[in-house]
């Protein structure tokens, strides 16, 4: 039967010995932890040695509500209790210094990536900044020909048509025969691409360069002069005797003809104000103008080219 007594009724023996089963049981608790995390070696229990008289005595005193007489003798016999074992203590004490390590190791490498990093953005700043230097201006010339497009042998000289190079200046003859022929420039948005004159019946595509060959296929754009419509002097020139013979007629324009020069399909309206005839290194004719103006340029005489003829015309 189970023991209804209260604890006022208990002797103080048998309270101690409860006490003791209490204490033995948090003892068992703690180790039961201290195995769960690995602390602690499980080994069997060792065989207990009997109770003493004393021991059995109160445990069979011992109130049966609360334990066993059979509990109070197990739990009242000593146990081994295993504390670390230094084994483990040096492999845990190995495993943290090689953790530290491989952090300081990290912390070590961040800093020297940073360091290159910035060693790196400092030389490439430096080596940007050297190439960035602004030269000292010196003066270019505004127009960089020496005669005047378009020259060539009459076809009916022996060996027919042909560049002329006796138009140049003996001192830069070979120079001009060295840049011969000039480079095709690519075509960009605003260049013009065609001439109407109505008064002579000219309807010509015009092509980027004066060159040669450029003017092979029709009339030509001197490089690096304006563009139709823009502030500037625009230059164009065609043979009179040859590739078709498109300024044969330029002679014949008179004040007031005009001249239609298109961009794509924009189209811009030139009015003939002047006409000159000219030796073929009077370059200054390209040269830039305040206002929006064409010039036209062409060998002359017929079949005898040693001249050019020169139309101005502004934009109305």
């Amino acid at each position: 039967m189970p023991d209804r007594r209260s604890v006022d009724e208990l002797t103080i023996e048998e309270l101690e010995e409860i006490l003791a089963i209490r204490k033995r049981e948090a003892r068992l608790a703690r180790l039961k932890r201290l195995r769960e995390d690995g602390r602690v070696v499980d080994v069997p229990d060792l065989i207990e040695p009997t109770s003493p008289p004393l021991a059995a005595d109160r445990a069979a005193r011992a109130p049966r509500s609360y334990y066993h007489v059979n509990e109070v003798a197990e739990e009242s016999a000593p146990r081994r209790r295993f504390n670390l074992l230094p084994s483990h203590k040096t492999v845990r004490t190995w495993r943290d210094r090689f953790l530290l390590l491989i952090e300081l190791g990290a912390v070590v490498g961040l800093i020297f990536v940073v360091v290159s990093l910035e060693q790196a953005r400092v030389e490439t700043n430096q080596a940007v900044a050297q190439t960035q230097v602004v030269p000292t201006p010196e003066p270019t010339p505004l127009i960089s020909a020496v005669v005047l497009p378009s020259g060539h042998r009459p076809p009916t000289s022996p060996g027919g048509a042909a560049p002329n190079f006796d138009e140049v200046p003996a001192h830069l003859r070979a120079f001009v025969q060295s840049v011969t022929p000039q480079p095709i420039a690519t075509p960009a948005p605003g260049q013009p691409t065609r001439i109407q004159i109505p008064a002579i019946n000219v309807d010509a595509q015009v092509v980027q360069g004066d060159s040669w060959e450029q003017l092979k296929k029709g009339v030509g754009h001197h490089l690096g002069t304006a563009n139709p419509g823009e502030r500037g002097n625009l230059v164009l020139s065609a043979h009179n005797d040859i590739f078709g013979e498109i300024f044969r007629h330029l002679d014949q324009l008179e004040n007031g003809d005009e001249i239609i020069v298109s961009s794509g399909s924009q189209r811009y309206r030139y009015v003939v104000n002047q006409t000159r005839v000219i030796a073929p290194t009077q370059v200054e004719v390209m040269l830039p103008t305040n206002d929006p103006t064409v010039t036209l340029i062409s060998c002359y005489p017929y079949l005898v080219d040693n001249q050019r003829i020169v139309v101005f015309a502004q934009l109305q």
